[in-house]
């Protein structure tokens, strides 16, 4: 986040209107040496939100952007969610009669998006939507992005030929003391929208609800019991073990001793 900037844009922003910062300031309820404070760059000591409040006042977005040392941070995080992926896939292949295609692009009447993984059983004609997350940032956002994804998933495998009798979901979020404080301190809406967890989803893959039918909505299929919601959380032990290279690591360095 340039500092500088946001501030310039902001002033620039308020003059266009023709209005004061006291203006300003009634407008995202803020103080106006609040708004002198943003105007001038001096950004150290406010809260994120109230730079934005003040912004979108003024119509504006503020964005933030990671910078890295060592190079491109979007290589990084793609990093962590292909071995993510790989990891996923491999736990996959230990079910009998699973397929895994990774990346399944979509466009269906306008919406367009991406599918992070899908399993496909060609026998049972049974397939499984998954969404996978190294970090869990926005709740609303994963909820609303993952439940467009599996409404859309029959048409989405359909150019490879694949016609479900059956469909599934899993999210599968990276094993890290954070993420599993974000979904605890959201467990009622993680738990209405995926109320199954890792052991549902195994015997699910390892054999399909036989009165399941393809759904266009959350909740029960026509004629059908309940499609499988799953939340999971994954490590590299496959579940056994908290820690997991997968999502970001957070070290905590003690303080230096005072030597006797």
């Amino acid at each position: 986040m340039d500092d500088r900037r946001i501030g310039a844009g902001i002033r620039a922003a308020r003059v266009r209107r023709g209005w004061r910062q006291l203006d300003l300031a009634t407008a995202a309820r803020v103080s106006q040496t609040t708004v002198s404070r943003i105007e001038r760059a001096a950004l150290a000591r406010l809260s994120l939100a109230t730079v934005r409040s003040v912004a979108a006042a003024v119509e504006l977005g503020v964005e933030l952007r990671l910078r890295s040392r060592d190079g491109d941070i979007d290589r990084l995080v793609n990093g962590r969610h292909a071995a993510l992926a790989e990891a996923v896939i491999a736990w996959a292949r230990t079910f009998d009669g699973w397929v895994a295609r990774p990346e399944v692009s979509f466009s269906v009447f306008g919406e367009r998006g991406v599918i992070d993984l899908v399993l496909w059983h060609e026998t049972l004609r049974a397939l499984l939507v998954v969404e996978l997350k190294t970090e869990i940032v926005d709740v609303g956002e994963v909820v609303a992005t993952f439940d467009r994804k599996i409404r859309l998933a029959s048409a989405a495998v359909a150019p490879l030929g694949w016609r479900p009798l059956r469909v599934a979901a899993a999210l599968i979020v990276a094993s890290s003391s954070t993420n599993r404080r974000r979904v605890a301190a959201h467990h009622a809406t993680f738990r209405s929208a995926y109320p199954d967890g890792v052991v549902a989803l195994r015997s699910w893959l390892r054999s399909p609800w036989p009165d399941e039918r393809p759904i266009e909505r959350p909740g029960a299929g026509p004629g059908g019991r309940p499609g499988l919601r799953a939340l999971t959380f994954f490590s590299d032990n496959h579940h056994r073990n908290a820690r997991s290279s997968f999502a970001s690591v957070r070290r905590v360095r003690r303080p230096p001793q005072p030597r006797r």
